[in-house]
């Protein structure tokens, strides 16, 4: 039905709850912009698994092995142009790219994780090796500086103020020469890429480029850097391709 304000806006105060029916903040949605699309996106992507569930259903039924089926690389190519940003081979494959991430927020998987001087999955835990990284964010950001002003007039002064400022910063994991190495666990490689991006700006990786002492193993073997290059862009290095 008909609405003017969020679910959860209709607990709040008058002046709290008109903020939270905002449908757009300028070119930005507002909070009921936000419900109105995730509304939609949670019909439509319902709709499609339960549609995919049925399907997948009548093949088992048939003793078919619905992955065979459904195999990404075995779909039709559709009709569209190829990627502008994304070379075929590391885009057109059956599993997404894998990725170890620290920004907040951040949601689901990524699938590569750092693991601990002592996790069994570890290859240098017991050898001395120092392994003191850490994540690293920003401690000069102000909390409210993503906060609307009028929200902020209303949140500033209350007990329960921490649950309006939000995450949204740059993170890293940190560490110098003395810290030693840092250890990721990757999933199977499918298309063999791995990439290294650092925080921050634009050419942020250009110093650690050049850095005589950085060095980078996969299984154990040096990943040379004669094959390294500066890719997409001056923020990240591609050390296997």
């Amino acid at each position: 039905g008909y609405h003017n304000t969020t679910r959860y806006g209709e607990d709040e105060a008058e002046d709290r709850r008109e903020s939270l029916g905002v449908l757009m903040r300028n070119w930005h949605p507002g909070p009921l912009g936000f419900q109105l699309t995730s509304d939609a996106f949670t019909y439509v992507y319902t709709k499609a698994v339960l549609k995919a569930l049925d399907l997948i259903e009548d093949e088992t039924r048939r003793g078919n092995d619905p992955e065979e089926r459904w195999s990404e690389s075995g779909r039709p190519d559709p009709d569209l142009p190829d990627p502008e940003l994304c070379d075929p081979s590391y885009c057109l494959v059956d599993r997404p790219p894998s990725c170890a991430v620290y920004e907040l927020p951040s949601y689901g998987d990524g699938g590569v994780r750092a693991v601990g001087p002592d996790d069994p999955d570890n290859p240098l835990a017991g050898s001395g090796v120092p392994q003191t990284w850490s994540p690293w964010r920003p401690s000069d950001r102000d909390p409210w500086s993503s906060v609307g002003k009028a929200d902020a007039a209303v949140f500033r002064g209350r007990d329960d103020r921490s649950a309006c400022p939000h995450d949204d910063m740059c993170a890293a994991m940190m560490g110098g020469y003395e810290d030693g190495a840092v250890v990721f666990r990757l999933p199977e490689l499918v298309a063999g890429l791995v990439v290294i991006c650092l925080c921050c700006g634009k050419e942020a990786a250009a110093p650690a480029y050049e850095y005589p002492y950085l060095e980078v193993r996969l299984d154990g073997s040096e990943l040379r850097r004669d094959g390294w290059d500066l890719w997409p862009n001056g923020k990240c290095i591609r050390v296997k391709r």
